[in-house]
């Protein structure tokens, strides 16, 4: 009887084990937009921002697998945040991340660069920029003001 319970605690440490080690994810594409669909992927893709805009990165992977998705934010090369989430997924799925401020993302050049297990799959550079008459540029889905 001892013999049975410990071969079958051993079976199911070894079928637990196999459950849990997942192959890492492998990148499909990274998307950069203005909204969040329900699935995590993004709608309104851009990299020109309002200054009050909450700004997403979706990290889009191929198939099963687990892994630690990363998304890096910089503003003139200092560090904004820096989230990580660690994921587990059945088949292609969709990772997302945001940055918000209530009072207004500084005007300017930014990027957010993507890793999966540390390892960088690539940044997407994008601009925050304000609304200027004098120039001439209105932002897409908005009304110009007179």
């Amino acid at each position: 009887m001892r013999v049975r319970l410990s071969i079958a605690s051993l079976l199911a440490a070894a079928s637990l084990g196999a459950a849990c080690s997942q192959p890492p994810l492998q990148l499909n594409t990274i998307q950069l937009g203005r909204g969040l669909n329900p699935d995590n992927t993004l709608t309104g893709f851009t990299t020109r921002f309002k200054p009050t805009d909450t700004i997403y990165v979706a990290v889009l992977t191929t198939a099963a697998g687990s892994s630690k998705i990363k998304a890096r934010w910089l503003y003139a090369g200092r560090l904004v945040s820096e989230p990580e989430q660690t994921v587990t997924y059945r088949g292609p799925a969709s990772t997302e991340f945001h940055i918000q401020d209530t009072s207004g993302f500084p005007a300017g050049d930014y990027t957010v660069e993507l890793f999966i297990d540390e390892k960088s799959v690539g940044t997407k550079p994008f601009r925050v920029e304000t609304e200027d008459p004098k120039a001439g540029f209105t932002f897409p889905n908005t009304t110009p003001k007179h």
